[in-house]
């Protein structure tokens, strides 16, 4: 898995200590009767930022989500939004909307009346309640629609429907909680890109939920992947992608084959690493300071990693292993490798040449080798 969105958007320089956050979630928990599901939290969000909530279930991302709307309180620390403290403000009080993964719209209203609800709701003029819903329409590409109920629309309209239903009063804030989870997998592609430009054309800050790490990728400027209530590393999808904080984090994010170690040698820039599962040792550019002797865990992502017919010339970064299982998806096939070790590898090839010179096939002997900057190490 690739991320498809660049490692910093432009004219958002997020590590500059100079930046202002936006949203300030200091050392918050949330504890129910028997858990913890936000546990001593702390994150920063800018102003303008599409930021990505990322974790399996449970991990408290749609609490937090709650926390931010004034849904729940905090059992302890502090959010604030734009400077100002959220202690006791109730969520219709707060420059916030949600955006509900059901879409929550009213079967029995046109598409104009949804998305012209909450601006009903504040007694605002009927012209002017025409005129923003008018605008809101055309900007989500659904001028003509305004007088079908939503029984009429696809999931991707009723997607739309809901977003601009949740866009209208313009809030500072809006939070999406699985925004795209009801759509099929072709339509939910092409609406993560809708989602990105319309986020980039209105400038509102977004805080999206998910748990499926391609959307996050492909969604956000920055990701912040929660486990067990933490949030476990923070970063831009290509600095989760290539660098992953942890094990956890490199287990999550996309697919990884994981070898244990121990390091044999170590040079400014340069581990030199034996594993038990590989036949020959892995040389690795890594800014990793590990002496001799540490164990640790070597992670490379299955794109990483090469594979040949005969064996390479070089005396470290290779082994070699019978092909088990290949799956053929059309633009790439995936491989499982099982090593002499009894590890199985796995193997992402891009399907580049309708008619490959070199084929693989089953219970075929093949080497696999790698660069050396393509291993990270990774901790527990």
């Amino acid at each position: 898995m690739a991320s498809s969105a660049p490692a910093t958007r432009p004219g958002h320089p997020w590590n500059d200590p100079a930046l202002e956050p936006y949203i300030r979630i200091e050392r918050v928990s949330k504890r129910f009767s028997g858990f913890v599901a936000v546990d001593d939290v702390s994150l920063n969000i800018y102003r303008s930022e599409l930021f990505c909530l990322l974790g399996g279930s449970g991990c408290g991302k749609t609490t937090l989500l709650r926390l931010l709307a004034g849904f729940e309180e905090p059992s302890s620390g502090k959010i604030s939004i734009d400077g100002l403290d959220m202690s006791g403000i109730p969520p219709y009080e707060r420059p916030v909307n949600m955006m509900f993964q059901s879409y929550a719209l009213f079967p029995h209203m046109t598409v104009d009346q949804n998305v012209g609800f909450g601006l009903k709701m504040e007694h605002r003029s009927r012209s002017e309640i025409a005129d923003r819903v008018a605008q809101m329409l055309k900007l989500v590409r659904l001028s003509e629609f305004g007088k079908r109920k939503p029984e009429q629309l696809s999931g991707g309209q009723r997607q739309r429907v809901a977003l601009a239903r949740a866009l209208i009063k313009q809030p500072k804030l809006l939070l999406l909680d699985e925004p795209l989870g009801a759509l099929d997998k072709k339509l939910r592609e092409h609406t993560q890109f809708e989602l990105v430009n319309l986020q980039e054309e209105l400038g509102v800050t977004f805080v999206v939920v998910t748990h499926d790490q391609e959307e996050a990728m492909t969604l956000s400027s920055r990701i912040g992947v929660m486990d067990h209530g933490k949030i476990v590393q923070v970063g831009t999808p290509q600095e989760v992608y290539e660098s992953p904080g942890n094990r956890f984090v490199a287990e999550f994010i996309g697919s990884v084959n994981l070898f244990e170690g121990q390091v044999t040698a170590s040079e400014a820039g340069h581990l030199r690493i034996v594993c038990p599962q590989l036949e020959r040792p892995l040389d690795v550019l890594s800014g990793d300071l590990s002496a001799p002797q540490t164990r640790l865990w070597v992670a490379i992502r299955p794109e990483k990693i090469q594979l040949s017919l005969q064996a390479p010339q070089a005396a470290s970064n290779w082994t070699r292993g019978l092909v088990k299982e290949i799956a053929y998806l059309g633009d790439l096939s995936v491989l499982l490798i099982r090593l002499e070790s009894g590890q199985t590898v796995r193997v992402t090839r891009p399907n580049v040449w309708r008619h490959e010179e070199e084929r693989i096939t089953w219970e075929q002997e093949v080497y696999l080798y790698w660069h050396d900057s393509s291993p990270m190490i990774v901790r527990e």
